[in-house]
């Protein structure tokens, strides 16, 4: 059986992607895999690393502003869709795909139009409880739409080919024993915070998390800490921290890089995870059980990181602060406060764990193997 994994943009788009490739080639080693995604973006990294091919098409989101500078860019989108679903026509032929499987992000469009058209099955994988725009395109063509939450059924038309199966995360955020990680990073004791806020980094957050990097220093290195900037950030942030006094080059724990490939170990590896609430990033941290403090971004359709940071913090699995409320004093209060506090650790810790799907990319494939035998 021929796959065509078509997701971009985003590590949250990507990585539920690459999760259930890797189960379905465990599944079917004879099977040939194939990720379509958008040409210059994080995918062009992700998927290389993960030991998959790519196909790369030209795509961009649509802008949801006014105005003719909006209006230009819709015109350009509407046509490098146009295109791409040309060319996804093609490489879907030639690779004779059985089935394709979305996983968000605008790039996956085309593909996913373009199977429909030629009569191939297709599954849409939608992460946030509201369907964002590519799904609600999709919605009506795709064979199965599947989602994180039972209740985000109600949003669509035919409920009957909706199923519920959670958020597909790689098993090294399940099986990856925190001793090892350690080990396998060369820390010493002392607890370990890491941070990121996505593939092209916050502005805002990155700024806090320099300041952040100041009362780490002021205190003398309490913990280690491990922080990605995103692409953006990377341009803008090691200068930052330099202005604020902190020499990298010479600290006794503090880690910045652009992005972290290695996150299941990281992540194992970590005491304390400070996050943006997207919902890949919320179930891989819910898979490992680590205590986290959720900042959701305040620049999403429908506000939809605040509900997946509240789902988490209601239950007693994350500390919830906002982005106006997150100042580098908050941050240092609330690990502290975690980290001296083992009962509400302990507790936080099992939440975490009884809101995670584990088996849910093992899940995704059983019903892609169901619309190809269909």
């Amino acid at each position: 059986m021929n796959v065509i994994f078509t997701c971009g943009g985003t590590g949250g788009h990507i990585n539920p992607a690459i999760a259930v490739a890797n189960i379905w080639k465990e599944r079917h080693p004879d099977s040939k895999i194939l990720f379509i995604g958008a040409k210059g973006r994080m995918e062009e990294q992700l998927v290389p690393k993960a030991g998959f091919e790519l196909f790369t098409i030209p795509a961009s989101g649509m802008s949801r502003g006014k105005g003719f500078s909006a209006l230009t860019h819709n015109l350009r989108a509407i046509s490098y869709a146009l295109q791409a679903v040309g060319a996804c026509k093609k490489i879907i032929r030639e690779f004779k795909a059985d089935v394709v499987v979305g996983t968000g992000g605008y790039a996956s469009f085309p593909a996913l139009f373009a199977a429909s058209l030629l009569k191939i099955p297709t599954c849409v994988h939608e992460a946030n409880a509201m369907p964002g725009l590519t799904t609600r395109m999709l919605s009506r063509r795709a064979t199965r739409m599947l989602v994180c939450f039972p209740e985000s059924k109600k949003y669509y038309k035919d409920p009957s080919k909706v199923e519920a199966v959670g958020m597909p995360v790689r098993e090294e955020f399940v099986f990856t024993r925190k001793e090892d990680a350690r080990e396998e990073l060369g820390l010493d004791q002392r607890p370990l915070i890491v941070s990121a806020f996505g593939s092209l980094g916050a502005k805002a957050m990155n700024e806090a998390i320099a300041d952040l990097f100041a009362l780490e220093q002021a205190a003398g290195y309490p913990y280690q800490h491990i922080h990605a900037t995103g692409s953006y950030g990377w341009e803008w942030m090691p200068e930052k921290v330099a202005g604020k006094g902190v020499d990298l080059s010479r600290n006794a724990g503090i880690t910045m890089q652009e992005y972290i490939y290695n996150m299941p170990t990281v992540m194992a590896a970590a005491d304390v995870i400070i996050s943006r609430a997207g919902a890949s990033s919320c179930n891989e941290i819910a898979a490992s059980g680590t205590p986290c403090i959720l900042i959701p971004s305040p620049n999403v359709t429908d506000n939809h990181q605040e509900k997946n940071a509240r789902a988490l913090s209601d239950n007693g699995a994350a500390v919830l602060l906002l982005e106006p409320d997150c100042t580098a004093q908050e941050l240092f209060a609330q690990i502290k406060g975690l980290l001296e506090d083992p009962q509400r650790y302990s507790q936080m810790s099992a939440a975490l764990l009884k809101m995670s799907v584990p088996d849910s990319a093992q899940r995704l494939c059983d019903i892609i193997e169901q619309c190809v035998r269909s």
